[in-house]
């Protein structure tokens, strides 16, 4: 007779986003994970295969939660650059928290590529998500008469995305908020 799971998955993947997130796939151990989520190994094998299926459902989790928030702001921003600008502050604040723990998703491609196929896909399949809605509201915006037609929208929002992405490094080098948001005024200069 098998045995049944004694432990909340969604509970422990959530709580193995943040440690992966504060530490860092590499400096994570299993036992680390074990501790900290309260499990023993064997459960944690059993529901998860080993420590990396346990990272790419935290990855997961992070998408659908934090990343899925940051898109659902841009999308419901009253104008472009005001949208755009509270994404930006939103994303850098979150990630100077915590002594600068940056991006679970930058950290993710950082640390992981380019030998975790799996981490790639997860990724990329984030900055293709950020990617489009960033377009989307650009061509509103376009339409609204917000910003003119003379910037192909698919390409700014491939600069934007760039520039998050460097901005989220960068919060890990300089984890102070007060010196990054003023970068994201020069990022929406882009804007016209």
């Amino acid at each position: 007779m098998a045995r049944t799971r004694e432990f909340d998955t969604e509970a422990a993947v959530s709580r193995a986003m943040e440690l992966f997130w504060s530490r860092g796939y590499e400096a994570t151990s299993v036992r680390d994970l074990t501790q900290h989520l309260g499990i023993g190994q064997g459960s944690l094998y059993a529901a998860f295969g080993d420590k990396d299926g346990l990272y790419q459902a935290a990855l997961e989790h992070y998408r659908s939660t934090l990343a899925a928030e940051a898109l659902d702001t841009l999308r419901s921003g009253a104008d472009a650059r005001s949208a755009i600008r509270t994404m930006l502050v939103e994303r850098v604040r979150l990630a100077v928290a915590d002594a600068g723990r940056g991006c679970l998703a930058v950290n993710a491609a950082c640390e992981r590529l380019p030998s975790d196929a799996a981490t790639r896909r997860t990724v990329r399949d984030m900055q293709d998500a950020s990617r489009d809605a960033l377009a989307e509201v650009l061509r509103i915006a376009v339409e609204r008469g917000e910003l003119t037609s003379e910037q192909d929208p698919d390409t700014l929002a491939a600069f934007l995305v760039t520039f998050l992405n460097g901005l989220l490094v960068s919060s890990k080098i300089t984890p102070d908020a007060r010196a990054l948001e003023p970068l994201v005024e020069v990022a929406l200069a882009a804007l016209r």
